[in-house]
């Protein structure tokens, strides 16, 4: 079992994932790419699709997905991957969401945008990682991106968390931020990733910089080790997040000795 597999294995038994952690990689070289496509195993969309949609093959299948220009169907997310220039009928597919016009473009030209040239983004299970991933993506609840980003502020200890979500653009713009800022992120879906990109509305997309999942993981596995379980808010407890109230005198278990 690799590292990336054992990351997996870890993350998704200890915090009760129901989705695969993703591992993006963002390809800057053409080299690169060229011995992406002749070595690893991949799958490409059939027809145009979103990123999150995209997303959906790493996350729920277990396969691998090459995401490129012509194979992406989404204006928001080419618009941030720097594959299409800020136009008008971008600004116009903003109005529902803001002020008015200049509002559009303001927000527009606020989102996070990938720097330099990319040719095109692989998406994988965890575990089928086939180099350093830049950025891991979760699709999780509440509580499991509460232990997940409190374990990512403890391993790189830091002191307050900022958030960055676009409006209209949650997957593609919320990797990339972590991309860029090299920081975690957390944001909620758009509409487009609720409507077409296979999002529940209980759950919450989480990033992290793939050169702090090692940091992270070990937390998380020392916590298990010392304390016996995953949770953070009732230590000990295997489950996290589990609600029960520490002063609560009702839901108490006490292990019966064997006859």
């Amino acid at each position: 079992m690799n590292t990336f597999e054992k990351a997996q294995e870890t993350l998704m038994h200890e915090l009760r994932l129901m989705h695969t952690p993703v591992a993006i990689k963002y390809f800057f070289d053409q080299k690169e790419l060229d011995a992406f496509k002749k070595t690893q195993p991949h799958y490409s969309p059939v027809k145009p699709l979103t990123f999150c949609q995209s997303e959906v093959g790493a996350r729920m299948e277990g396969i691998t997905v090459l995401v490129e220009r012509e194979k992406t169907g989404c204006s928001n997310a080419a618009f941030v991957f720097g594959w299409k220039e800020l136009d008008e009928s971008e600004v116009k597919s903003h109005l529902k969401y803001c002020a008015d016009a200049d509002h559009a473009r303001q927000v527009l030209e606020a989102k996070p945008h990938v720097q330099g040239e990319l040719l095109a983004i692989a998406v994988s299970p965890l575990a089928s990682a086939f180099t350093q991933p830049d950025v891991v993506h979760f699709v999780c609840d509440n509580m499991q991106a509460y232990h997940i980003i409190g374990d990512w502020m403890a391993s790189q200890k830091i002191a307050n968390f900022k958030p960055s979500m676009s409006v209209n653009s949650a997957v593609c713009s919320g990797n990339v931020y972590t991309l860029n800022t090299k920081e975690a992120n957390l944001y909620l879906a758009c509409s487009g990733s609720y409507n077409s990109g296979k999002t529940e509305r209980g759950e919450i997309n989480v990033s992290i910089p793939g050169e702090h999942l090692e940091a992270l993981v070990k937390r998380l596995e020392d916590r298990v080790a010392q304390k016996g379980g995953a949770s953070i808010t009732r230590l000990g407890e295997p489950f996290p997040g589990a609600a029960v109230c520490k002063n609560c005198p009702l839901i108490i278990f006490k292990k019966e000795q064997e006859a």
